[in-house]
């Protein structure tokens, strides 16, 4: 059995910001850090940022006045800032500047009274802090999870509707919801740029090559992981063998019966860490070579807040 390694895979740019902006903050900051919600969906990054002090929270009341709390990558609604602003919290924001950019378009509707859909996974962190943002009481925004929903819309004023992606989605779902959109909804405005954001595009392209030369494919991500489960699912699509694992650990031997070409990919969250324990238990089992797949090189960096930017280049002057 050979290792086919999808490129690119793994961490993407906001999601590095994000772990870069609480690991900065825990130097910079004597105290304790507070999390709202998972800073990333990936048990390995948040377990390891556990070990280190951070304490994870879903409500802000839980947290002391005072205190610093992180936005998680996801980001979160104006109602939520609001709420940390009143209890005197030091707010450090690692929301993806791609997610930032969605809950812009948002807003930007939201004064205007615009009805606006978006199109996202109901329950997802992001999409409650995009829903979040739009809080006109003269208008509306809708959340459609497929085609079926977009049957069901019922719109006051058709003439002026728009529509905004959560950043994380499938892109051929994507794209057949959004078509059917168009075809109810002629004058329905997307946005200039489309939300789907470079890494979810980017790996969700990676697997479909991958797909097409292994037997199966292991997609390195956690279970909550949206980017993660529209890897796995893509896979399935395709017809070829895929399963979605946190780690190693939960590799059958019997899926590997039979098979030649075995891909490996991991979702945004996902650290190469455990991309490279999978390849030491595959080889610890009997594979041979690895191969890295030739993709999209990625160039994107987000910067860090100009605050925790300070303390960073300290450090390194310092040589720690």
């Amino acid at each position: 059995m050979d290792i086919i390694l999808a490129n690119p895979r793994g961490f993407c740019a906001g999601v590095k910001r994000a772990i870069l902006i609480v690991e900065n903050a825990l130097k910079m900051y004597k105290k304790t850090i507070y999390v709202k919600h998972e800073l990333v969906h990936n048990q390995y990054v948040v377990k390891q940022l556990c070990r280190k002090g951070v304490v994870f929270i879903e409500e802000i009341s839980q947290i002391p006045d005072f205190s610093i709390v992180i936005f998680s990558a996801h980001g979160v609604s104006k109602k939520v800032k609001k709420e940390a602003l009143k209890k005197k919290l030091i707010i450090l924001n690692a929301t993806c500047p791609l997610v930032t950019k969605v809950h812009v378009e948002v807003s930007k509707l939201s004064l205007k009274g615009t009805e606006t859909i978006l199109i996202g996974h109901k329950g997802h962190p992001e999409v409650e802090g995009i829903i979040g943002q739009y809080d006109n009481k003269n208008g509306k925004i809708h959340l459609i999870q497929d085609v079926k929903e977009v049957n069901n819309l019922s719109i006051e004023n058709n003439q002026q509707l728009n529509f905004v992606t959560q950043t994380t989605l499938s892109i051929s779902h994507t794209k057949n919801i959004i078509s059917a959109l168009k075809k109810k909804f002629p004058n329905i405005i997307g946005p200039v740029k489309e939300d789907i954001c470079y890494a979810t595009t980017n790996r969700q392209k990676a697997v479909q090559k991958l797909s097409q030369i292994t037997d199966m494919i292991l997609v390195v991500g956690s279970k909550n992981s949206s980017n993660s489960n529209r890897l796995a699912e893509l896979g399935k699509e395709t017809g070829t063998f895929t399963k979605l694992i946190d780690s190693y650990v939960d590799i059958k031997t019997k899926w590997l019966k039979n098979i030649n070409y075995i891909g490996i990919t991991a979702g945004a969250s996902a650290p190469e860490i455990l991309v490279k324990e999978v390849i030491q238990y595959l080889k610890k089992i009997g594979a041979n070579q690895t191969i890295e797949v030739i993709g999209t090189e990625e160039k994107t960096v987000f910067k860090i807040p100009k605050r925790l930017l300070s303390i960073k280049t300290l450090l390194d002057n310092n040589g720690e």
